[in-house]
């Protein structure tokens, strides 16, 4: 609705302005014509041309000038709203993006709050036993644990990661980043001996150490996630030509080529994994960042099931 005004104004404002400058043109050229022809006679190489004749042209002139302005007047607005809304444009998408943002993100905080709100009125009805007490705050702390880390990938999603990159950027190996990332993720899941490590071709990369290890940490947990838990994954680094490339492989239920496209939406989640707690936050975080660094991120299923995560890199 704001845009929708924002674009009537712009539209009369810029229809106003181009009719005024139009009407000064035609006025102009009118009155330069009739001051050139402000004689009793012209003469020319065959004779006279009277004074009739001179005020015939200067009618003509007016009569055409009046038309092509009457012809402004229904042509403007029209060229005006086009003007408008290509000046609008990126304005309206980042007004849709945003709206979209908030209503996703009052429903993701809509649940866990929801889970607290039950188990603290569950606890309060009436006395429980301590076993009782016990499991509604763990309920309720894995519920917090799960707003504090929703809140903290919002936080990096709307974050203008290039101006934090200018000030954080160190080269690291991408071997040491995928390590690091691989444990914090085996620590979360418990998932020890679900990881595998192939760094036989370790290359360096010029990132930023906190944001890289957040977005290869996601890419582990999503494969950790999906593939069930006695799933295996293999976190490989390698080096091609001027290009550093991570892979993030698991023998999970794979995905299609559709879900391929839309896995880096903000909040799209696969119909076949809306079961699996998660927010759909974890692949967008990653290509957010990836193209801040100036890379390159994409998701893909393997025939015959599986799924492999990519990210591209400059080598430093």
């Amino acid at each position: 609705m704001i845009v929708r005004r924002t674009t009537i104004r712009l539209t009369l404002m810029f229809t106003a302005i181009m009719l005024a400058v139009v009407a000064l043109a035609f006025v102009g050229i009118y009155v330069f014509a009739a001051f050139a022809f402000d004689f009793d006679a012209v003469s020319t190489d065959t004779g006279i041309v009277n004074e009739d004749a001179v005020d015939h042209a200067l009618e003509n002139l007016r009569d055409v000038l009046l038309i092509s302005y009457a012809v402004l007047l229904v042509v403007s607005p029209i060229v005006s709203w086009a003007m408008a809304r290509l000046a609008l444009g990126p304005l309206r998408r980042s007004y849709e993006v945003q709206s979209q943002f908030i209503d996703a993100t009052s429903h993701e905080f809509r649940t866990p709050l929801g889970i607290l709100m039950g188990e603290m009125s569950w606890a309060l009805l009436k006395r429980r036993s301590v076993d009782q007490y016990e499991e509604s705050l763990r309920t309720s702390l894995e519920t917090v644990e799960s707003l504090s880390h929703l809140t903290e990938q919002l936080l990096l999603l709307s974050r203008d990661d290039r101006v934090e990159l200018a000030s954080s950027r160190e080269r690291l190996p991408l071997a040491e980043v995928a390590a690091e990332a691989a444990e914090l993720a085996i620590r979360e899941h418990d998932a020890e001996g679900r990881v595998a490590l192939n760094f036989e071709d370790d290359v360096d990369v010029l990132v930023s150490h906190d944001l890289m290890v957040s977005a290869v940490r996601n890419l582990i947990d999503n494969s950790l996630k999906y593939s069930g838990p006695e799933g295996q994954v293999t976190v490989a680094v390698a080096h091609h030509g001027n290009s550093a490339l991570l892979a993030v492989t698991d023998d999970g239920p794979g995905l299609s080529r559709s879900d391929s496209d839309r896995a880096f939406e903000r909040f799209w989640r696969a119909p076949a994994v809306a079961d699996i707690t998660g927010h759909g936050m974890g692949l967008p975080l990653v290509r957010s960042i990836v193209s801040a660094h100036g890379g390159k991120a994409e998701l893909k299923g393997i025939d015959g099931g599986g799924a492999i995560a990519t990210i591209t890199l400059d080598a430093a």
